[in-house]
């Protein structure tokens, strides 16, 4: 549940001749999906070859050890680019140069790549939002993301009363599920991130002021990441966008004492994702309720028109609406 949209309808299979039996829907879906595991597995292969270095060893950073911390990063990342260039992968390489030329909490080139960028001076904010990304997302990806984080950080700015700080946080800081595989139906990947989610809230809390108020923004399968590392975590708001479910059944069942707000754009296809949550051989995929229906218990917002990587963009309702959230203006939210 990522970025990406829907795969297109391809042509209807011919009728079966008499006598002939139409193959079942369990079968298709099978042969999909292990055809899209074939992809995802030649894809993670093909990333594992693109060399980088060791991310930066330093210390996990303090507000006083925060800059040069974003300097180590940043030299790891052009380090990353020069020998990705030198591999013949222009592609990457521009990411990663892309990459070195911001506030990098943290940094891997290696593989998929993960990497956690600051916008706004982060030991000053009184108000953080921290975007949790869907499948797809990667550091070959990762300029998207970066748009989305910075149309954010750009109409929080704009909203924010005089006197108030504020900082995005994009958060790459997982192995993300392709969107066509097996592993985007399950929590798995959602269960390895909610660890790491849960030890970056511990670490704003020490970076940013004590008054700062932290909001998680989950879009997509990043809502399942959410939902997972729900439990304890210390932030105010958890908002769940394009969201296919989280694992549990109600607001309740996440253990948050944060507000759960909830939306889902008209022109999003994630509606038509069934909302079941079942155990199958040696696994559990789905994820169960809704988060926009009314059994989950969310504090529904309109996102108007979105569609599944639209609520980010700039002008819309659902951009408009995630700011209000982050900046504590929650009786200015229109509601769906």
């Amino acid at each position: 549940m990522g970025q990406a949209s829907p795969p297109a309808t391809g042509p209807h299979p011919p009728p079966p001749r008499r006598g002939q039996r139409r193959p079942g829907w369990f079968r298709i879906r099978s042969r999909a999906l292990l055809t899209a595991a074939t992809v995802v597995a030649l894809t993670a292969a093909a990333h594992s070859t693109i060399p980088a270095p060791p991310p930066a060893g330093h210390a996990p950073p303090t507000a006083a050890t925060l800059r040069s911390a974003y300097a180590a990063n940043r030299a790891n990342a052009a380090e990353a680019a020069a020998m990705a260039a030198a591999h013949g992968d222009v592609h990457r390489a521009a990411a990663d140069r892309a990459l070195a030329t911001r506030d990098l909490l943290a940094f891997d080139g290696r593989g998929p790549g993960r990497a956690t960028e600051v916008l706004g001076e982060l030991r000053r904010a009184d108000r953080i939002a921290v975007l949790v990304p869907g499948s797809d997302t990667s550091i070959d990806t990762y300029a998207r993301f970066h748009r989305a984080a910075a149309a954010l950080y750009e109409d929080l700015t704009h909203r924010a009363p005089a006197g108030t700080r504020v900082a995005v946080v994009a958060w790459l800081g997982y192995r993300t599920p392709g969107t066509v595989s097996t592993t985007v139906t399950t929590t798995a990947r959602a269960d390895e991130a909610a660890p790491r989610l849960r030890a970056l809230a511990g670490r704003l809390r020490i970076l940013a002021p004590a008054r700062a108020r932290v909001s998680l923004l989950c879009h997509s399968y990043g809502s399942v990441v959410c939902g997972r590392a729900a439990h304890g975590l210390g932030v105010d708001d958890i908002v769940l966008v394009g969201s296919p479910g989280t694992g549990a059944g109600t607001v309740a069942g996440l253990h948050t004492h944060a507000r759960v707000w909830a939306a889902r754009g008209s022109g999003d296809w994630v509606a038509h994702v069934p909302h079941v949550r079942a155990g199958l051989l040696v696994t559990t995929v789905g994820f169960g309720t809704d988060p926009v229906s009314r059994a989950f218990g969310a504090r529904i917002f309109d996102a108007a028109g979105a569609g599944h990587s639209g609520y980010f963009t700039p002008g819309s309702a659902a951009l408009a609406n995630l700011a209000r959230i982050t900046l504590g203006e929650t009786s200015e939210v229109t509601r769906a």
